[in-house]
């Protein structure tokens, strides 16, 4: 809906900047619409974490009102998310340029365990009044993955053009998929707006990503406890469900075909597929396979 409404609506460009690398469906989308993606620099190997300068400088380079597409936490599939600083020198560039936001948020609450925090890169826009699309799922943080619950929202400066683009929403949901499912929207609205249900909702996303970031803890401390001697940093400093280990296509055979530890080749792993009984084992075999180049 989202990438339709831009191409449809938005007259300063149809090229949209997408971060390299990204969820790979967002390409395939926005192609598919008849937008132009163009990948910007993002995640920097060297370090396994933001390349800020890189992103910066194809913010600036970009023409005046680009669309963008911005992961707003949990990074897919890096995990690695620009700090709240970061955000506000990107937001002034989007000031300045007029660039159009397009967030993704897929991970709200299973990144810091927080649904505020978690948002906090769209409410700096919502604050500084500047435009934005939001793409909300909450197939994972309330256990709706089958069903794909979400909303798409789009900021208005009045409320005829809020009403204006509730039909062009409309029109495109109609005719995509016709009625979208309802068991799955009514739970979410059951839960957001019961407040007995939204408090206990907030307490289970705590628990869920503490549990997360406690498997990013113990793998990164049965690496050490390995021996090994290389920097795993990134993996508690990377955030979410996903870990972007730096594991090479070769390194990631070896794992998959040796030890059983499935990931995919660009060396991302689910870190939700850790728990207390394997995380020691997940240790050994990515330490053993690291010494392969």
């Amino acid at each position: 809906m989202g990438c339709n409404f831009i191409k449809d609506w938005w007259k300063h460009s149809k090229t949209i900047l997408i971060s390299d690398p990204t969820w790979p469906i967002h390409n395939s989308l926005a192609k598919r619409v008849g937008l132009e993606p163009k990948a910007m620099p993002y995640f920097d190997p060297s370090t396994n974490g933001f390349n800020f300068a890189g992103f910066l400088s194809a913010l600036e380079d970009a023409p005046n009102g680009t669309p963008v597409l911005l992961h707003a936490c949990a990074h897919n599939p890096t995990g690695v998310d620009p700090t709240f600083e970061q955000w506000k020198k990107i937001a002034d560039v989007f000031a300045r340029k007029g660039h159009l936001a397009f967030f993704d948020m897929a991970y709200q609450g299973f990144a810091s365990g927080s649904l505020e925090k978690d948002a906090q890169a769209v409410k700096l826009w919502q604050q500084r009044n500047l435009p934005f699309l939001l793409a909300q799922s909450f197939a994972k943080s309330m256990g709706l993955y089958g069903l794909r619950t979400g909303a798409f929202s789009v900021t208005c400066e009045n409320p005829k053009d809020a009403r204006l683009v509730s039909e062009q929403a409309g029109f495109y949901a109609r005719q995509t998929w016709s009625s979208p499912p309802l068991y799955g929207s009514t739970i979410a609205k059951t839960l957001i707006g019961n407040p007995q249900f939204y408090e206990l909702w907030k307490k289970d996303l705590l628990t869920m990503s503490g549990r997360i970031a406690e498997m990013r803890t113990a793998l990164r401390k049965g690496l050490a406890a390995q021996g090994s001697q290389l920097n795993w940093n990134h993996i508690t400093d990377q955030i979410g469900m996903f870990a972007y280990t730096g594991l090479n296509k070769k390194q990631c055979e070896i794992l998959i075909a040796d030890y059983k530890v499935y990931l995919t080749m660009n060396g991302r792993i689910s870190i939700a597929g850790l728990n207390k009984s394997n995380v020691d084992y997940v240790a050994k075999a990515i330490h053993e396979v690291s010494l392969k180049k």
